[in-house]
């Protein structure tokens, strides 16, 4: 019972660090990465369809993205697409492949990408605590119940909370692997 809620916590935690993760990587850096693109859906054949499955993105060059989709009629949607997205990138298309040339970051708009940064990292930790104090409860409610011993209770609470210093401690790599890479490109 008791392990099974220390793996269901560590699961969890795992699921919340990959999350903030993909968060961070979806942030424009100054850098092209297919991994911009992720969150842009385009309407195909009536379904809101991941442009990331529509088409083959490549980055040739370190500010360039290149869109080569796989069924050409598509194009113009995906233009749209792009131009819809909070990217803040004009796509331009030649009728084969759409290239994206991704600006230098101003200071400011660094600065700003920073804040944005820090706030998701937060998000992600609040979310652990609240995971640890989930698990917490659980064990509260068992040792209540006499499932567990009290000794057994705080024992488990510290492996909960190796856990969650565990996996802060890797949103705040993250954090830093980010702002670095905002900061340096």
């Amino acid at each position: 019972m008791a392990n099974s809620l220390l793996s269901e916590t560590e699961k969890n935690m795992k699921k919340t660090v990959e999350i903030v993760n993909k968060e961070l990587a979806s942030l424009r850096a100054g850098r092209a990465t297919p991994s911009l693109l992720e969150k842009i859906t385009v309407p195909y054949y009536g379904t809101p369809t991941p442009i990331n499955q529509l088409a083959n993105i490549t980055a040739p060059e370190p500010r360039l993205l290149v869109i080569q989709p796989w069924d050409k009629s598509v194009l113009p949607e995906m233009e749209k697409a792009i131009l819809k997205s909070d990217l803040g990138i004009t796509p331009v298309s030649d009728g084969n492949v759409i290239r994206l040339a991704i600006p230098q970051l101003t200071q400011e708009r660094r600065a700003e990408l920073v804040k944005i940064t820090k706030k998701k990292a937060e998000e992600g930790r609040v979310a652990i605590r609240n995971i640890r104090r989930d698990a917490n409860d659980t064990l509260k409610t068992q040792q209540k119940n006499g499932e567990i011993s009290e000794d057994e209770q705080r024992r488990l609470q510290d492996e909960v909370q190796k856990l969650t210093d565990k996996y802060i401690k890797e949103i705040d790599k993250l954090l830093a692997a980010k702002e670095k890479e905002i900061m340096t490109v």
